[in-house]
């Protein structure tokens, strides 16, 4: 999907505790755009709000879990 709008508000998770091996996600208009910390420069990609969704239930319940 390519963004239809600038991508807003990265931000990295707060579990992240400054460690600087991590993603960030931004907002788009339709959903989310996720990119490397350590390499801004390579780009992101993006999800729909409906994709982004699914992958967030997903974390929450576990699917994800070692």
């Amino acid at each position: 999907m390519a963004p239809t709008s600038p991508v807003t508000g990265w931000r990295k998770s707060s579990r992240s505790q400054g460690a600087e091996n991590c993603v960030e996600v931004g907002s788009i208009h339709d959903g989310a755009a996720v990119r490397d910390t350590k390499n801004r420069s390579a780009g992101y990609f993006t999800a729909t709000a409906d994709q982004w969704q699914t992958f967030m239930n997903a974390i929450k319940g576990g699917k994800f879990s070692r």
